[in-house]
């Protein structure tokens, strides 16, 4: 099975540099890549880069077998979109989440097949409550079917394609179980837990 993972940090302009934060001496972006590498299960990796941060993402992946593409996630599709065997799997990951377990990453390849669009996801945790216009509470949602999603989000080719270079989960898509490790680390909290994980002895599961 051909994999191919495409990075992206397309959800805020300012994760553009929240990727190149220093988490035990590299950018986050380092860890995030090295660990999808570390997966045997993955062919390549690709990383479609902001074209302002195009330079500093190749320097601080300098040395990794990956490839920076430099525009949106169509325009780095299309450099390796010619080499990709149509029964390929297709992951899109966000360059926050460094620090996936790898049985996570093959839990959404395993499952892609049996469905076209798969995702990790968690339980909602939080209590979470509707408000009105006033902001006054006026209702409780059921959360025992509410979960988070995280990446990567697998994909046969061909609904890759068709779900138009999005990174947005569709409806009906399959869902396995996350892990909290794949946090994305946007804040001096998370920030803390990544450097924990970061400086914690590896073993075969971790990324």
């Amino acid at each position: 099975m051909n994999v191919v993972v495409i990075v992206t940090v397309a959800h805020h302009a300012s994760d553009w540099e929240l990727a190149l934060t220093p988490v035990h001496g590299e950018a986050l972006l380092t860890h995030t890549v090295r660990g999808l590498l570390d997966v045997p299960e993955i062919s390549s990796v690709l990383v479609a880069a902001p074209q302002r941060c195009a330079k500093s993402y190749s320097e601080a992946l300098e040395g990794l077998p990956c490839r920076v593409v430099p525009g949106s996630l169509r325009q780095a599709f299309a450099v390796v979109e010619p080499e990709v065997p149509r029964n390929s799997v297709v992951l899109l990951h966000d360059a926050l989440r460094a620090f996936i377990p790898a049985q996570t990453v093959r839990d959404v390849i395993n499952a892609v097949g049996d469905a076209d669009v798969v995702v990790p996801v968690l339980p909602m945790a939080d209590t979470v409550k509707v408000t009105d216009d006033a902001s006054l509470i006026v209702g409780t949602e059921d959360r025992s079917r509410l979960r988070t999603a995280q990446t990567p989000i697998g994909f046969t080719l061909e609904a890759f394609l068709a779900a138009g270079f999005t990174t947005a989960v569709p409806a009906g898509a399959a869902t396995v179980p996350g892990h909290p490790d794949a946090m994305r680390v946007t804040t001096d909290f998370e920030l803390s837990l990544a450097e924990a994980i970061a400086a914690a002895p590896k073993n075969e599961e971790t990324l």
